[in-house]
């Protein structure tokens, strides 16, 4: 290191030159650094996840979560493997050791599944396979309240916000939790079904048969061609009720003749609320590497254009935002940065200054 000292001494312009150019791709570097919480890494955690709607605990044990953990009980490299059966759902959870590749163990899983498909009940739906992500948790969460019907708040949340914030750049999903979507219910009587000697199985054939839009093919005018479709979706909540099941005595048998029909929503499986009143809570996720604190900020810039066009009634609260607690390092960072750069020149300018004239007589 000798002669980079006396290249330093002897030409101290180049010295400068070279101190300020180190200076200039540090500082460019420092602040195009991607921006996170937490480090980029890959989890060998791999969840498998199956629906059977109506299923109890015993049954979803039995015949779901028993056959998947045979299946991929002999995938390589397991270290752990743990699963849950509940009211219609089933979760296997696999660890593997650490010098498993997080691919390989999810192509490896996913053959695995494939082979006991038709093991699975019919009316279950197909696992679904997921690596362990931390970029999947939300960086960004708005609870959207008002005064009225859940249902009516989530159609307006999912139409006025989740439609105009997914588009933003580096988000990777906008989740709905605690919301309610449309549904028309029809309860049926089970004694006047019983009466006009019908099952539930024709009242449901009924209604798919007449409750849907086929292709109309098309008509050839010449050089023009012209599709047809044909339209017989109900669009309005009354017509349900007369839709006809079938003929009894040559008298057509109605919807609203065995059973009465609701405008609802699905049913509850979450609730959310914000100071007691009903709420409605938008989750945003970001796309893995996408930089968390311009996000956040682009969506809060989106929200504030959002929020002026909203009912009066409706307000919008921020319940997690992940760049604050960013922002606040950042900010430690670039405190100490400049301090230890300013304590570093001061103890170099006293002892190589001040103290080195001194000493250099003695």
């Amino acid at each position: 290191m000798q002669w980079l000292a006396e290249i330093c001494v002897n030409r101290p312009v180049f010295a400068t030159v070279i101190v300020l150019l180190f200076t200039v791709v540090g500082g460019f570097s420092f602040f195009t650094l991607g921006v996170d919480r937490f480090p980029k890494i890959d989890l060998p955690t791999v969840s498998v996840q199956t629906t059977n709607t109506g299923a109890a605990p015993e049954q979803m044990e039995s015949e779901v979560t028993d056959i998947i953990e045979g299946a991929v009980n002999t995938v390589p490299g397991i270290d752990e493997m743990r699963s849950t059966s509940s009211q219609g759902r089933s979760n296997v959870t696999l660890t593997f050791n650490l010098e498993k590749d997080p691919d390989q163990a999810y192509q490896e899983i996913q053959q695995k599944l494939s082979g006991v498909l038709n093991r699975l009940p019919e009316t279950a739906d197909p696992p679904t396979v997921r690596k362990s992500d931390p970029d999947s948790q939300p960086v960004l969460i708005y609870a959207v309240s008002a005064p009225r019907n859940v249902v009516e708040l989530t159609d307006l949340v999912q139409n006025q916000i989740q439609e105009r914030i997914e588009n933003a750049d580096g988000v990777g999903e906008v989740q709905i939790f605690g919301g309610r979507t449309r549904e028309i219910k029809i309860f049926i009587n089970p004694d006047r079904l019983r009466a006009y000697n019908l099952s539930v199985t024709e009242v449901s054939n009924a209604i798919r048969a007449q409750n849907t839009e086929s292709p109309g093919g098309s008509v050839n005018e010449g050089a023009r061609t012209t599709a047809l479709r044909t339209l017989s979706k109900i669009t309005d909540i009354d017509e349900f009720g007369e839709l006809v099941i079938t003929t009894r005595n040559g008298f057509p048998v109605k919807i609203k003749d065995v059973g009465r029909v609701v405008d609802g929503g699905v049913d509850a499986t979450t609730a959310a609320s914000l100071d007691s009143v009903p709420s409605v809570f938008v989750a945003i996720r970001k796309q893995s590497g996408s930089n968390t604190v311009a996000l956040i900020q682009d969506v809060k810039q989106r929200m504030a254009e959002i929020i002026p066009t909203l009912p009066p009634d409706v307000k919008v609260a921020v319940t997690r935002d992940q760049s604050e607690f960013i922002e606040n390092s950042l900010a430690a960072i670039e405190e100490h940065l400049v301090l230890g750069g300013l304590f570093a020149a001061i103890v170099v300018f006293c002892f190589c200054g001040i103290f080195a004239r001194r000493l250099l007589p003695l």
